[in-house]
């Protein structure tokens, strides 16, 4: 047997933007929005495309808007929350999550004072108008709370994870944060559309068929980025910072990391 390899170094950016809090006592504190910013590049064609360029369109260009158009929500804002807000757009998702792993491990500021992340990948609604949606790990603390305020006042349902064999919770960029004992979660499409979110997987999924042509429901996309908006607000403006459920397997594992053992879990 005779191989050959060559190796190449590529060097992506982060791109990280924050709006301070209004609370002295708790501005040094920072809630993140996240979305990654990378994609394929050229992919096979498939059956119906046009070339071989993998558009990434819903996934995620349409996440990096929405966290764009949330940061740009906050700057409006006639006063900012009490914590201040980190927006975070990063690279190497596709990968192995290394640009959100990267910043975890070298945040921007100490890794201690950031106290939640939500993650945008595929903004909700924009592949189907969808009446409710997955909070994709705020189960495991008690960031579940704050998604429920926050769809109660958008007119959404929060429901469980229409596809846990999927295990959408360790295979985006919050789970970076999740390793490093931050409470985190992954807002996604409900239940009530499961099978059109099926039917995009197997059809447009990581194909040049994720592009601008595809059928967008750009109000539905408004709507939900509301709502994440919302449940990142009210963490931001709550006297204490989210925790782990006690007990929780993330909160035992990794809770530690940020807290010590007693102060991980309430």
């Amino acid at each position: 047997m005779h191989t050959v390899n060559s190796h190449q170094r590529i060097e992506s950016e982060n791109v990280v933007g924050a709006v301070q809090g209004s609370d002295s006592r708790l501005n040094a504190q920072y809630v993140v929005y996240s979305a990654h910013l990378d994609h394929l590049g050229v992919c096979p064609p498939v059956k119906g495309s046009k070339d071989n360029v993998c558009h990434g369109t819903l996934d995620n260009a349409s996440g990096v808007a929405t966290v764009l158009e949330i940061a740009r929500a906050y700057t409006r804002l006639p006063q900012p929350p009490r914590r201040s807000i980190l927006f975070l757009f990063v690279t190497g998702e596709e990968g192995n999550m290394e640009g959100s792993d990267y910043f975890a491990h070298y945040p921007t500021t100490s890794i201690k004072n950031i106290v939640a992340d939500l993650n945008i990948d595929v903004t909700p609604g924009m592949r189907y108008p969808c009446a409710d949606l997955n909070a994709i790990g705020a189960e495991h603390s008690s960031l579940n709370r704050n998604v429920e305020i926050a769809a109660q006042l958008t007119g959404y349902k929060i429901t469980p994870d229409a596809m846990p064999e999927e295990n959408f919770f360790i295979r985006s960029d919050q789970y970076s944060f999740v390793q490093q004992g931050i409470p985190s979660l992954h807002i996604r499409n409900g239940v009530d559309g499961a099978e059109a979110v099926k039917k995009w997987l197997q059809t447009r999924y990581h194909t040049p068929l994720d592009n601008m042509e595809q059928t967008i429901y750009y109000d539905a996309g408004v709507k939900a980025a509301g709502m994440i908006f919302l449940a990142g607000y009210d963490v931001a403006q709550q006297d204490q910072p989210p925790a782990w459920n006690k007990g929780d397997f993330f909160g035992d594992r990794f809770g530690a990391k940020r807290f010590g053992a007693r102060e991980a879990t309430k």
